[in-house]
């Protein structure tokens, strides 16, 4: 069963189309890269997806929910938009972590503000989770250590932590490892290779082809804001169709 449905979307800054009729499906529990050059729209396809862009067309359904149906021209209050934000969790490249907390304290905030009524216990099952994620992340020890004190390794794998807090539908990662030095993008990279062993249900944006290819249930190749070619890893990097995809891949 499809957890998530994009058909057809296009969105456009000014006068340039950067997404040309964007249509695809995924299973719940299954890994989707989304590989291709700078400038094809793959940021601003998960931008879409999280809603920090509104597409203007096409229709987002996630488990049998229309968040998103061009059709309608509506505007959805801040509120409406955050509870929409709530089926996707997003790496960013960046870590976007705050300065002024805690390891701990990052991944906890947004599940604590999320909280209808703060009572002692409903917080206290949060800083338990938020630990269990860190423990996860391999994070143990460095809980309580602030952003600067940590590697961008570790940053990045709090902001892993950070997006599993709010249990998303999906984990978007955009470029997990571009802003890491060669020797931390393999621990990150671990991570995310230990959630698809675990069946997160994931859209991983990456340059990584030869983690893509691996870790990935599906692949998707898009080229100038549209999608050239989708498929197992197998066929898309073994057995490519489109000449496009296979000039892009030659360059791996």
């Amino acid at each position: 069963m499809s957890i998530l449905e994009v058909s057809h979307i296009r969105k456009n800054f000014g006068s340039t189309e950067v997404l040309t009729d964007i249509s695809f499906t995924m299973d719940e529990g299954q890994a989707v890269s989304i590989i291709g050059s700078s400038g094809s729209g793959k940021t601003t396809l998960l931008r879409c997806l999280n809603f920090l862009e509104t597409p203007d067309e096409g229709t987002i359904r996630v488990r049998d929910e229309i968040l998103f149906d061009g059709a309608k021209k509506e505007n959805p209050s801040e509120g409406e938009l955050r509870r929409r934000r709530l089926h996707f969790g997003l790496v960013f490249q960046q870590f976007n972590l705050f300065p002024q907390y805690t390891a701990l304290e990052n991944v906890c905030l947004a599940p604590k503000l999320a909280l209808k009524e703060k009572n002692a216990e409903e917080l206290q099952k949060i800083t338990e989770t938020g630990e269990e994620l860190l423990e996860r992340m391999g994070l143990k020890d460095r809980m309580g250590n602030y952003p600067h004190q940590l590697s961008g390794g570790q940053q990045q794998r709090v902001a892993i932590a950070r997006a599993l807090a709010l249990k998303p539908d999906i984990l978007c990662f955009d470029e997990p490892t571009s802003a890491l030095d060669p020797e931390l993008t393999g621990e990150v990279l671990k991570v995310i290779r230990n959630l698809a062993e675990q069946h997160t249900t994931m859209i991983i944006v990456t340059h990584e082809m030869t983690f893509a290819r691996d870790v990935s249930d599906r692949v998707i190749f898009m080229d100038g804001g549209r999608i050239e070619e989708q498929g197992t890893p197998d066929e898309v990097f073994g057995h490519p169709k489109s000449e496009r995809t296979k000039r892009f891949l030659a360059g791996y």
